[in-house]
């Protein structure tokens, strides 16, 4: 199971164990929706389903838990 790493509102923030080799990032499901946000520098990588004006929402997100994003990253996949 992917680990939830925070949760704001009705947004899920997760990783995925089989995302190793992938630079830190951070997985964001609501409802049908999902996205990955890229943490160093915070970037969208991919979006399925949310409209523009909720990314700006979820990127701002991200980018106010950045730090704590990376260090459960790091605690996680311990590298």
């Amino acid at each position: 199971m992917a680990p939830t790493v925070l949760r704001e509102g009705p947004y899920r923030f997760y990783f995925v164990s089989h995302d190793l080799r992938e630079p830190p990032h951070v997985h964001i499901d609501r409802d049908a929706c999902s996205a990955k946000f890229w943490l160093n520098p915070v970037a969208l990588a991919y979006n399925l389903g949310f409209p523009a004006r909720e990314l700006r929402k979820l990127e701002s997100l991200t980018s106010h838990h950045r730090n704590e994003l990376l260090e459960a990253w790091y605690d996680y996949f311990g590298t």
